[in-house]
């Protein structure tokens, strides 16, 4: 293992003592959370996919929702894609949400419904990485793999001074080389456990009680006062402003018309109002004469209804969006997919049009 600078002299000692301080650490102040203290795979699976980019807080009630209505990976397995989406609505980075559902559905096809117990075969299914198949295989197996998360990066970069990025690909493989030699063999689980748990709850992004930490007599970010510089990034993502026009066509019997969204973003598979994407906002009188908008709308409507401009954030981009309802004087054509007012509850929404339906009642506009 290439060991750099400050903590190269701490290191042979560390490991010897480190695991048994943090697994002490863990059993006296560890989160009392519905996916511990259990190896059931398909749980623990379950829960690193939902806590995937979500809080615990959060995320603890969507997992108990899953496993309410889905019990077993069969249960899931066999549900429909809208359903699962429409359960997972709210909690974002919809692709998690349909590897979940593709996944279940192969482990009953590949594996006979049986979770796979080895390392190899979990981080070969969609949607599993590093770090979640090194979470499931040794939470569940007890199979000696370190787990890397942020949580983890934070701490080790802290404890040993580590200054390499850990955006780039050689800063990636030496904290994992790093976080492998100090993995308890003996009790992977419960290790990996522990370090995560102490990065997200003490080893904090900021201001963590250091003078309070039982690692502090070893940790060089402490000593050098670099606590707050550690770890180290260099990317940094560009922000891209997009404006959406979404216009919510009402016609004559009260329904209402929806696009299943097919593009491969983040919200494939979602429904949505008619969408117009413009540089900038425009007002109505613009999105109007597009031509799709008058095929639609025809030369008979009403404005019902102009929202206020969502601000929508999302990882690399900001949404602008408007909504705005029209009330057509015919029916929809057979051909147009739409659906009565009050069903709309039942379809899978993005958050952002999930915010505009808490905003505004429909029905009270019609």
């Amino acid at each position: 293992m290439r060991i750099k600078r400050g903590f190269r002299l701490i290191f042979t000692t560390m490991n010897e003592w480190f695991s048994q301080h943090l697994i002490n650490w863990y059993e006296k102040n560890k989160r009392d959370l519905p996916w511990r203290n259990q190896t059931d795979p398909y749980k623990i699976w379950l829960s690193e996919i939902i806590l995937q980019q979500t809080q615990v807080v959060q995320g603890t009630s969507y997992y108990l929702k899953f496993i309410d209505k889905y019990p077993t990976i069969l249960n899931l397995a066999n549900a429909s894609e809208d359903e699962v989406l429409k359960l997972w609505q709210g909690l974002g980075y919809y692709s998690r949400a349909r590897n979940l559902h593709t996944t279940a559905k192969e482990i009953v096809s590949s594996f006979n419904g049986k979770f796979p117990n080895d390392y190899s075969s979990v981080r070969g299914l969609k949607g599993i990485g590093d770090y979640t198949a090194a979470a499931i295989c040794s939470f569940s197996f007890n199979l000696p793999y370190a787990v890397l998360d942020g949580n983890v990066f934070r701490f080790l970069s802290r404890l040993f001074g580590v200054e390499t990025p850990i955006d780039i690909g050689e800063g990636k493989k030496e904290f994992q080389l790093l976080a492998n030699e100090l993995l308890d063999k003996e009790k992977p689980g419960q290790h990996n456990q522990s370090i995560m748990e102490f990065g997200s709850q003490f080893c904090k992004v900021h201001q963590p009680n250091c003078h309070q930490c039982v690692f502090s007599e070893k940790c060089q970010a402490f000593k050098t006062n670099s606590v707050n510089r550690l770890p180290v990034k260099i990317k940094k993502t560009k922000t891209k402003n997009r404006y959406f026009n979404y216009v919510v066509f009402i016609d004559k019997n009260n329904n209402v018309l929806l696009n299943k969204r097919s593009e491969n973003d983040i919200w494939k598979g979602l429904y949505e109002f008619y969408l117009s994407e413009s540089k900038t906002e425009i007002p109505i009188q613009e999105l109007i004469k597009l031509d799709n908008i008058e095929k639609i709308a025809g030369q008979k409507f009403d404005l019902l209804h102009v929202s206020k401009t969502y601000k929508h954030i999302l990882s690399h981009q900001i949404l602008y969006s408007k909504f705005f309802v029209l009330k057509i004087g015919s029916g929809f054509k057979k051909t147009i997919n739409h659906t009565p007012i009050h069903n709309l509850k039942e379809y899978a929404f993005s958050r952002l049009i999930e915010k505009f339906l808490d905003d505004c009642n429909l029905m009270d506009l019609v």
